[in-house]
């Protein structure tokens, strides 16, 4: 998953310097429009992006002090995972990783995404009076198998992501060995420790880092998008030339979210949806 093109043969990413500062102004105003016009304070603001990509249901969610979390337990550990799974990742210097993990390791990960289809689909069930179950879902399990889904999630599209923004990719996979899954499996150890503790002073963290990720999770998607739109695609030489696309990334995702959230709303009252 490289490029082969010598980097002499790919076009300067400041080529056009008028659509590097549109994207960025473009997209700043965007995020700073959608702040304010968002109600509420900080908690209340990452209410609304949960709502956008999570049920809510107050019984599958945890409850930090008496405040639930913007994501259910599935949710919240799917978004944590994922931005743990990224910061592991910049701590092992992968962040720029361009290759798929091995085959071995693969097989794990589909593995860890499996467990999480089988326990949302279990648990989707009992949405059911009396539909037949395999056995009773649980938070813990929630956060457990949605950590699970998240850690292997951006192992899977860090490689996809890297590939399509930077001139000059890591050459190396997300994740290395078998071994190295341990320490996917120990940070989703930690994040189910801290999601079914349910102390309190973990409400602000554990809630704006789930937001976290899962705005980061789909400004991946919308930039990788729009760099391809855009024709910009393996022309990133640093940060710098990223920021312009990154930003108006997380400003299409938020705009996605707020049309997700207005098109909810009139679902709800229109036809009286029990979420």
């Amino acid at each position: 998953m490289q490029h082969d093109v010598p980097p002499n043969a790919l076009p300067s990413p400041n080529h056009t310097p008028w659509l590097d500062w549109l994207l960025l102004a473009g997209g700043l105003a965007v995020i700073v429009v959608i702040w304010f016009i968002t109600p509420g304070g900080l908690l209340d603001k990452a209410d609304h992006v949960g709502y956008g990509v999570c049920h809510q249901i107050p019984i599958r969610s945890p409850f930090f002090g008496g405040r639930q979390l913007p994501l259910c337990a599935r949710c919240s550990g799917q978004f944590l995972g994922a931005l743990g799974g990224l910061a592991l990742l910049l701590v092992l210097g992968r962040a720029k990783a361009a290759k798929l993990p091995p085959g071995p390791v693969i097989v794990v990960l589909l593995g860890f995404l499996a467990a999480w289809a089988i326990d949302g689909f279990n648990s989707y069930l009992t949405l059911f009076p009396g539909a037949p179950h395999l056995y009773e879902p649980h938070n813990i399990l929630r956060t457990t198998t949605g950590a699970m889904q998240g850690v292997a999630l951006i192992s899977l599209v860090l490689p996809f992501f890297n590939v399509t923004l930077w001139a000059r990719p890591d050459p190396r996979p997300t994740i290395g060995s078998l071994r190295e899954v341990l320490l996917l499996l120990g940070l989703v150890g930690l994040i189910v420790a801290g999601v079914g503790s349910e102390w309190t002073p973990l409400l602000y963290p554990l809630a704006l880092l789930s937001v976290a990720g899962t705005l980061m999770m789909l400004t991946m998607v919308t930039t990788m998008l729009m760099t391809l739109a855009l024709r910009r695609d393996g022309r990133a030489e640093g940060w710098r030339d990223a920021l312009p696309l990154l930003t108006a990334g997380l400003a299409l995702a938020l705009i996605m979210l707020l049309g997700i959230n207005l098109l909810r709303a009139w679902l709800t009252a229109e036809m009286g949806l029990p979420f």
